[in-house]
């Protein structure tokens, strides 16, 4: 009992900022760990991001609940973030979205305004906030299946039969020989001397197999 006593006038003596500083990186935590670690990893199982969803979340929240900065400067340093990019690795764009996110979660749990009159409410729109994010996010990224569709480029050697009247024979070879569900073609460029065409061939799959960014480099 006594413990239990000392530890209720500790906590008296702690100052509030000290309080709703711990809450507000408490609830930023376990957000965050949802997810990074529960919505993001199980279905992308890319671990390089991890580090770097956690560290961005980690210095925007601190930034911005532990120095007197406006939030003009808080959407300024936002803006900053959403057009940089990595010169040797361009982040994809899903990555892009969960690094987004990541940046959002920080600056609402460290700029939401806690009203001491109505502080219950204002910490439950926080945590509704927060829980909004995720569930949004956990439905579009595992429950809603849309198809993608995605193309090859095929060099082509049967010139003959890529005129308009025989686009028909063209799709059912080319299906037949790739096995993809291909439902229409583009022809990109013809090499009469070669009598070869470059094809770009396109169809519909469940993901997409032509993720941007897995190269990067140049600013061209």
């Amino acid at each position: 009992m006594q413990d239990a006593e000392k530890v209720l006038k500790e906590l008296k003596d702690v100052p509030m900022d000290s309080i709703e500083l711990l809450t507000r990186f408490g609830i930023n935590f376990v957000a965050l760990f949802i997810l990074v670690r529960l919505i993001y990893y199980p279905t992308h199982k890319n671990k390089d991001f991890l580090f770097t969803f956690f560290i961005f979340n980690f210095i925007i929240f601190t930034l911005l609940s532990t120095t007197h900065i406006k939030q003009g400067v808080a959407f300024g340093l936002f803006a900053v973030f959403s057009i940089m990019r990595y010169r040797t690795v361009t982040i994809p764009i899903k990555e892009m979205g969960y690094f987004f996110i990541c940046l959002a979660l920080g600056m609402i749990n460290s700029l939401s305004i806690i009203d001491d009159h109505t502080m219950f409410s204002s910490w439950m729109i926080v945590l509704l906030s927060n829980g909004c994010i995720l569930l949004l996010t956990v439905v579009l990224d595992r429950f809603i299946s849309l198809t993608h569709e995605n193309f090859k480029e095929i060099t082509y050697e049967r010139v003959d039969l890529i005129t308009p009247s025989k686009r028909n024979e063209l799709i059912e070879d080319l299906i037949q020989r790739t096995g993809l569900p291909i439902h229409r073609v583009e022809i990109k460029n013809i090499n009469f001397l070669r009598d070869t065409a470059k094809v770009h061939v396109f169809y519909n799959a469940k993901e997409n197999e032509n993720p941007m960014g897995v190269a990067g480099g140049d600013d061209d």
